[in-house]
This record gives structure tokens, sequence and C-alpha cells, in this order.
């Protein structure tokens, strides 16, 4: 990035485990959970970016989640809870990195590489409040501290 391109900003590139501690810092209410597994990154993102697969079997409370469309790093999805609630999501998903977000639902996940045989993951997510732009915060940590070890699970399994 040249000086012109950020009108003489100071520019820092952030990895998705960061970025996703900066968005989530924003949110009332917002928790990450942030861990190291023993796996290499490209395992670990793939199976982070498998969402009508492998994410929700990582993610504690979803039971289903349909790709409607993508455009690019874009993308929509009708997600189903393990309690029946449904939810249009509207987010941004690469390697190593998903942020989507619907009227009362968000969900986030990230994971950057660790040294050489190693990834860093980190997870945040919860239902808004209506009407604010705040996250519910019971259950978030703990929701958070699930999807670290269903991950470890995954991976120690082959999954």
């Amino acid at each position: 990035m040249t000086p012109d391109d950020t009108g003489g900003w100071p520019a820092a590139e952030l990895d998705p485990v960061r970025r996703l501690r900066v968005l989530a810092a924003g949110i009332p209410g917002a928790h990450v959970t942030e861990g190291r597994v023993d796996a290499p990154y490209a395992r670990v993102a793939a199976l982070l970016g498998d969402l009508e697969g492998d994410f929700g079997r990582i993610v504690p409370d979803m039971e289903g989640l349909r790709v409607v469309r993508r455009e690019g790093v874009r993308v929509e999805a009708l997600a189903r809870s393990r309690y029946g609630m449904r939810a249009r999501l509207r987010g941004e998903q690469r390697p190593g990195w998903c942020w989507m977000q619907s009227r009362f639902l968000l969900l986030g996940a990230a994971a950057a590489p660790d040294g050489d045989d190693g990834t860093r993951v980190a997870f945040t997510g919860g239902v808004r409040v209506p009407g604010r732009a705040a996250l519910v915060p019971l259950g978030v940590r703990r929701e958070g501290e699930r999807s670290l070890r269903r991950l470890n699970g995954l991976l120690r399994t082959g999954g």
C-alpha cells in the first residue's frame, strides 16, 4: 500500500484472529474465546470454511447452515439452531475468516497460522438484544469454549 492509498494515515494489516478481536470489541456483551490448536492452518481453515458441513459440527448451537448466495467473499446463509430458531445471516467468508450476522444473531470465527505446526483460532457470537447493538452475554463464553473443544475433537479424529 502506498502512502497515497491511505491519505497519509498509517495502515496496518491484521491477521483474521486480531481482526475478529477488534470487531468484537465494538459490540457490547461480545466475548472472544481464543486458543491454539496443534494442527496446520490449512486443515483448520478448511474445517471452519465448510459452512454447510464441519462449521455446524464446531459451533454448538448450530443445527444446520445452508448457503443461499455467494458473491466473492460475501455470503448469505440460512441458519437453524438446535432450539428451532432460524436466521438469515449475511456476511463475509474467506480462508481463516467468517463473520456473519442477522438482525438477532452474530457468528464469528477466525484462524491464523501460529508457528510451523499450530493455528490460533477465535470464536465469538451470540444473540443480539432487539433494538440495540449489544449481545446477550449469557452463555457466550461457554459456547466459545465448547466450539474450541469441538474443533480440537474433530482435528483429533481426522474430521
